[in-house]
């Protein structure tokens, strides 16, 4: 079978890459199958294995009608191997290479560089997976619990795509580079993640919803790029991971909609005009504004490491290989190779944070970053609406750049998160007023009770606008046994 929209089912891997006829790499991936099995089971959703789950599965790459709904057990979930349509005489769009035939092998003057970016991509996809393991246990609804669970197979499907792509395209480098995949694990001090927000705990359910919202927007903005490139089959395969991605933002954006929803439903009922009433608001099982703006602050800003430093030559190695371009390439006006241009560079210069025009194409993370931030402002106008529309006086806010990072231009100091440079001394006495505390921590894993009956909602969340798949408000998502 020729690779096309359909997908086959005649191996245990469903594909629409023609695995039925590419038998060493099909025995290769067969092999692996029940080591990602054995990972699952150990690492994925703890308690939930043996539950009827109602999941969407792709079964086609087409724009419409690309998935179907139905109950399944996790560990029955047929992970596939799904690439977007080929584009007919499609060209490189950008670097040294612009304007000649995509690759539909790896260039080998380029093959170190192409594995690492798949299998920093893929080293994402367990790590979440991973970091969500126990969010079953104290799901807020039996909706959100499937919706966890939805996001879990398909960052696991994700894995599958990086996988095929190693397997396929490298040979031993890349069967020994899927072992690894399933070898590292999140937050493992001896074989931890490749990148630091994917060793952070995902301890409770507005961490997640925090996660989904600013975590997995990072991984949209890289797959963007990756879509871009040169390499056929890695554009090809990220362009379909993007449809899933989609619902892994949408879960994170209306979750923190719910949560404030709830919360100025609770103060307005019991007439708290103030936010920061929040002893008063705590004891009416909602979750204080203010906490959520830490929380905020917290995964805002360790997402933003992920883009790495500001000025980067591997950045601009990829770019000038063809290998990543920048988000919406193709819509940029400009010339495609940046050998000249300049871009806007915040750096701290003699004790402050400056804007130097700096070379564009090691500036590329930077360029990645700002569309990320400005993505991330539009959801945050969004939660500012409901505040507004209940008649709270409180504005959420992303916090500056500069603000608690670990990697890059503002690692060496410290920042407010309105971009002020303060000495660590004053650091250490605004911290908790800037970031979650063990108090906070604290509070929220009290809220953490599970509510598994249909149609019912925890204290803390208001019930979602709509249901999934058009179910009615009680359909029960998850079949817990017992």
């Amino acid at each position: 079978m020729s690779e096309s929209s359909h997908v086959a089912y005649d191996t245990i891997i469903p594909n629409n890459v023609g695995l039925a006829s590419d038998r060493k790499v099909l025995k290769a991936l067969e092999k692996w199958h029940p080591e990602f099995l054995s990972w699952w089971k150990s690492m994925g959703p703890d308690g939930f294995q043996e539950s009827p789950v109602y999941l969407r599965t792709a079964i086609s790459v087409e724009r419409e009608g690309w998935a179907q709904f139905g109950y399944v057990k996790m560990p029955e979930y047929r992970w596939g191997i799904l690439l977007a349509p080929q584009v007919e005489n499609r060209t490189i769009g950008f670097g040294e290479y612009q304007g000649e035939p995509v690759w539909h092998e790896v260039p080998g003057e380029y093959r170190a560089l192409l594995r690492r970016l798949i299998v920093i991509q893929g080293d994402t996809e367990p790590a979440s997976v991973e970091q969500q393991r126990f969010l079953g246990k104290t799901a807020p609804s039996l909706y959100d619990m499937r919706n966890a669970f939805q996001v879990n197979v398909e960052e696991a499907r994700h894995l599958w795509a990086m996988v095929y792509l190693l397997q396929k395209y490298f040979g031993r480098d890349g069967r020994e580079e899927a072992q690894e995949l399933l070898r590292r694990r999140s937050g493992d001090p001896d074989a931890p993640r490749l990148l630091g927000a994917f060793n952070e705990e995902t301890p409770d359910w507005l961490s997640f919803f925090m996660f989904t919202f600013f975590t997995d927007r990072d991984g949209k903005m890289q797959l963007e790029s990756l879509a871009q490139s040169g390499f056929d089959p890695l554009s090809r395969t990220t362009r379909f991971m993007l449809t899933e991605e989609a619902h892994h933002m949408y879960v994170g954006q209306s979750g923190i909609a719910r949560v404030l929803q709830n919360t100025c439903q609770i103060m307005a009922k019991n007439q708290i005009d103030d936010p920061f009433r929040i002893d008063e608001i705590r004891e009416l099982g909602a979750i204080d504004l203010p906490l959520i703006q830490r929380k905020v602050n917290f995964h805002f800003s360790v997402s933003l490491d992920l883009f790495g430093s500001e000025i980067s030559t591997n950045a601009a190695n990829f770019f000038d290989a063809g290998l990543k371009g920048r988000y919406k390439e193709l819509d940029i006006d400009d010339d495609h190779r940046l050998v000249d241009a300049l871009y806007p560079v915040l750096k701290v210069i003699d004790g402050r944070i400056q804007s130097i025009d700096s070379p564009a194409l090691p500036a590329l993370n930077t360029r990645l970053r700002d569309d990320y931030v400005r993505e991330c402002a539009r959801g945050i106008e969004r939660w500012n609406l409901v505040m507004a529309k209940a008649g709270i006086e409180f504005k959420l806010k992303l916090p500056h750049i500069a603000f608690n990072r670990a990697i890059g231009e503002f690692s060496s100091v410290e920042a407010s998160p309105e971009g002020h440079l303060m000495q660590q001394k004053e650091w250490q006495q605004q911290r908790d007023h800037y970031l979650p505390t063990t108090d906070d921590a604290d509070f929220l894993q009290s809220l953490m009770q599970p509510l598994h009956q249909p149609g019912q909602y925890a204290s803390w969340i208001a019930p979602p606008a709509r249901s999934i798949d058009n179910q009615p408000d009680d359909f029960e998502y998850v079949r817990i046994p017992g």
